[in-house]
């Protein structure tokens, strides 16, 4: 099945039970829709719409099952919002706001459960500035920054708990 409607610049995140979550991205405008593919059946079904619209965000499935949702842009620019999809009621809550705007970042989940964000854009200025996300708390934190600013690259966890961030574009 095709979802509708077309989007690019969204996310695509797994989900426990097997389905995947797509959120977001641009049709015409940004969306704050939400639909779930069941690779079961092939066939796509909405879910709860995001609280605020948004594309070159990112998503990543917690431990909990939960996805945090964070930054990208929509028509005012680069946002620092960020919220938690749960799949068990197919709603969505906010959660705190990231210290910085930013949108194609990464977003990397750590072994202990924090999720770490580098890079990304402001709109004009590529960041090397990274943060992280503590579950539990909510709230948002600063961490060490990048020795180059970075646009779309990739972060990637490798087996002794530190990423790799590579490539993207320095704006």
């Amino acid at each position: 099945g095709s979802i509708s409607p077309p989007r690019f610049i969204h996310t695509a995140t797994p989900l426990p039970n097997g389905k995947v979550l797509v959120t977001g991205g641009v049709s015409n405008i940004f969306l704050t829709s939400a639909a779930l593919y069941d690779s079961a059946t092939g066939q796509w079904v909405t879910t709860g719409s995001m609280i605020a619209p948004r594309g070159q965000h990112t998503a990543t499935s917690l431990p909990n099952g939960n996805v945090l949702v964070t930054g990208g842009q929509n028509f005012g620019g680069s946002i620092d919002s960020a919220e938690l999809y749960d799949p068990h009621t197919g709603l969505w809550s906010i959660t705190g706001s990231m210290t910085t705007v930013r949108n194609g970042h990464t977003a990397t989940l750590l072994p202990n459960g924090k999720v770490l964000v580098t890079g990304g854009s402001t709109n004009t200025t590529a960041l090397a500035s990274s943060e992280l996300y503590d579950p539990p708390t909510g709230l948002w934190s600063s961490t060490g920054s990048m020795t180059s600013a970075r646009v779309t690259g990739t972060a990637t966890l490798l087996p002794n708990g530190k990423v790799l961030v590579t490539g993207g574009a320095s704006q």
